[in-house]
């Protein structure tokens, strides 16, 4: 069984379209949350929405980057996904060393080209008229994971994978076990969306999950989730591979665990999260005393921060309260399929910059959780315990845990 590392990483994200940008951001505490004013899709002016905040991306302008052509073929989902890959593909010389019938493409995405399908469904429905003749296309989950196919020339395994808020952690575990295994040599893994129009919204301001105020995991005043939106992308490879061409490693996978919660589409189980915690250490030959690091799933919301907290005591016992923990979706929201391959870019580089992201927002800890979440600015790594868990944890139960460890 092949050791597997990370040799290239890239993101669009509302906070930074750059890794170097994202970087900044994240050890800063600078957030993308913000307000969103009338959406233009808006009945009558009015967006007739609970909360007024959002992280979305700025400064991406998809014509600097894309042809005509790919710009008029895609949505805005896909055009992050393109970038992204570029971005992590350029960073490690992937296509440079590798066949491209040997690189895979796995890829999160949970809700597809929504503005293409929201935009085109209202053009049939009230004034009958005839849909764009890329709306399948456009709309299709998948075509993130065909594109950057296309873009890069990758002829290898291209496959989309779509759990709700698991989806791109799901695709980062099964891409590190195709080349643990050999199935693959390499692989670009990660998870895009760009979900926030005015259905989207309007449907999750019904659930009453989403915060008016903004995201603050696992604070004591916590009110809800901040819906955000972009993509991560991660190269992965061979240890040996990588170190026979010289190439840059920020981190090494070395084990992933999931499982379901099998009890309720919406509230979720600590019995689930916590055995997808052990599987994700007993994948890596580790035990609980080896972890440095929890990048917690933290949502925000009152049931998911207190069941998560609950399912990290049921792995850790008495260390529980000793492990680090943060939530980094304070920052950058929750990119629903996406999200689980950005906060896994969080936490390589937590480990390859040996300081641990801060839990931004946070009024005052909840005394109920009994955890050691990370306030006010970074902190140093433990420089022995060298293995973090990134935690998803998804509607429907669904849960994917990735356990990374600082590369020596």
């Amino acid at each position: 069984m092949k050791r597997v590392v990370i040799t290239g990483m890239g993101c669009i994200t509302p906070i930074g379209i750059t890794v170097p940008e994202f970087e900044a951001s994240l050890f800063a505490g600078r957030t993308g949350i913000a307000e969103f004013g009338i959406l233009p899709e808006a009945v009558e002016g009015q967006n007739g929405i609970r909360f007024t905040r959002m992280a979305s991306v700025t400064g991406f302008d998809p014509d600097q980057h894309l042809s005509t052509g790919v710009v008029t073929a895609t949505n805005l989902t896909a055009q992050f996904a393109i970038v992204a890959a570029r971005q992590a593909a350029e960073q490690s010389e992937l296509m440079k060393h590798y066949a491209p019938e040997d690189i895979a493409v796995i890829l999160g995405c949970s809700c597809g080209g929504r503005s293409s399908e929201e935009i085109e469904t209202a053009k049939l429905y009230y004034r009958n008229a005839r849909v764009h003749p890329l709306t399948v296309t456009r709309t299709m989950a998948s075509a993130g994971g065909s594109h950057i196919s296309i873009d890069l020339g990758i002829t290898g395994p291209v496959l989309n994978i779509s759990t709700a808020c698991a989806s791109s952690t799901h695709a980062l575990g099964q891409a590190f076990h195709m080349i643990r295994s050999g199935v693959s040599e390499a692989a670009i893994a990660g998870g895009h969306e760009a979900p926030l129009t005015f259905g989207f919204l309007r449907a999750w301001d019904s659930m009453r999950v989403v915060s008016p105020t903004a995201c603050r995991p696992f604070s004591a005043d916590r009110d809800g989730m901040s819906l955000g939106e972009g993509a991560a992308m991660l190269v992965l490879e061979s240890l040996d591979a990588a170190l026979a061409r010289n190439a840059p490693i920020f981190a090494e996978i070395v084990g992933f665990g999931m499982s379901a919660d099998a009890h309720h589409i919406t509230q979720p189980q600590s019995d689930g999260a916590a055995l997808a915690m052990r599987k994700a250490l007993k994948d890596a030959g580790a035990s609980p005393d080896d972890v440095g690091y929890i990048n917690a799933h933290g949502t925000g919301t009152q049931a998911n921060d207190t069941v998560e907290a609950a399912a990290i005591h049921k792995v850790f016992g008495d260390r529980a309260a000793q492990i680090p923990v943060s939530s980094t979706k304070s920052l950058h929201g929750h990119s629903i399929g996406a999200t689980g391959a950005v906060e896994a870019i969080a936490t390589v580089l937590a480990l390859h910059t040996g300081q641990l992201p801060f839990n931004a927002g946070v009024t005052t800890v909840d005394p109920t959780i009994n955890l050691d979440i990370i306030l006010n600015e970074p902190r140093p790594a433990d420089p022995v315990r060298d293995i973090a868990l990134s935690n998803s944890l998804a509607f429907g139960g669904l849960n994917a845990v990735v356990a990374l460890k600082r590369y020596r």
